[in-house]
C-alpha cells in the first residue's frame, strides 16, 4: 500500500517561505506521478505542481510558477516543494497525490488520482 507522509506546513508572513516535505513509500512500479493539490476553505482543490517519476518531467500551476520549486530526493523517497514569496492566497491545505499522468494536476482531476496524503496547513497571513 502506498503511504505519503506530509509535512512543513505551518503559519508564515506574506512574502516568506515554507519548505514541504512528503515522504513515500509502498510503490510496486516506477510508473507514476507525484505531487500536491492545495484545497482553501470554500474551493474545489487545484493542481499546484507535480513531476513524473521517471523521467522528472515537472508541472507547475500558472499561480506558483516562478514562486515554488518541486524537487525530489530518490535515495529518501521524498519529494519537496520549496514556496517563495507567499502570498495570502496560497493559505490552503497541501496534500501530497500521486496519480497516473501530469494532466491529473493541470486538469485539477483530484477525485480520481491514485493515493493522497492526510495534508498540511499552510496559512500566509497578509
Amino acid at each position: 500500500e502506498v503511504q505519503l507522509v506530509e509535512s512543513g506546513g505551518g503559519l508564515v508572513q506574506a512574502g516568506g517561505s515554507l519548505r514541504l516535505s512528503c515522504a513515500a513509500s509502498g510503490f510496486r512500479n516506477d510508473d507514476y506521478t507525484i505531487g500536491w493539490f492545495r484545497q482553501a476553505p470554500g474551493k474545489e482543490p487545484e493542481g499546484v505542481s507535480a513531476v513524473t517519476n521517471i523521467d522528472g518531467v515537472t508541472w507547475y500551476a500558472d499561480s506558483v510558477r516562478g514562486r515554488f520549486t518541486l524537487s525530489t530526493d530518490k535515495a529518501k523517497n521524498t519529494v519537496y516543494l520549496q514556496m517563495n514569496s507567499l502570498k495570502s492566497e496560497d493559505t490552503a491545505v497541501y496534500i501530497c497525490t500521486t496519480a497516473p499522468t501530469l494532466t491529473y494536476f493541470s486538469s485539477d482531476t483530484f477525485q480520481l488520482v491514485d493515493y493522497r496524503g492526510q495534508g498540511t496547513q499552510v496559512t500566509v497571513s497578509s
